[in-house]
């Protein structure tokens, strides 16, 4: 199964948007847009991986019981099932790209710890 979205389709969230820029047997690449002073829940995922560039801004990274500030040019790898987020309490949006690695690439793979929308 491959990622829920259309190529090039803006799909907004309570904390920015992101959009499927090409996707492949067991791959999916994102822009994952995150407004300054938001957050994505706390969540994990039970098939897939992810590996997180930061393209512009500086991103939060809760990783386990890690918290990592990576800035424009760095990255980050998001082991399956690990515990993580990303959010930006900076003053610059932050704009990442997203490898999901994985045989299911769904929505429906987030596990949700906490989230500041109420979409536990």
């Amino acid at each position: 199964m491959q990622t829920d979205n259309k190529i090039g389709e803006n799909v907004n969230r309570p904390w920015g948007y992101y959009r499927v820029i090409a996707q492949g047997k067991n791959y999916s690449v994102k822009v994952i847009h995150v407004n300054t002073g938001q957050s994505l829940s706390v969540q994990s995922h039970n098939y897939r991986s992810e590996h997180w560039a930061v393209a512009c801004g500086t991103a939060k990274v809760i990783l386990k019981d890690n918290e990592l500030i990576l800035k424009t040019g760095q990255s980050i790898d998001i082991p399956v099932k690990a515990i993580h987020s990303l959010q930006n309490p900076f003053e610059e949006d932050l704009e990442i790209i997203e490898l999901q690695y994985g045989e299911i690439l769904s929505e429906d793979d987030i596990i949700r710890y906490s989230d500041i929308y109420g979409r536990v």
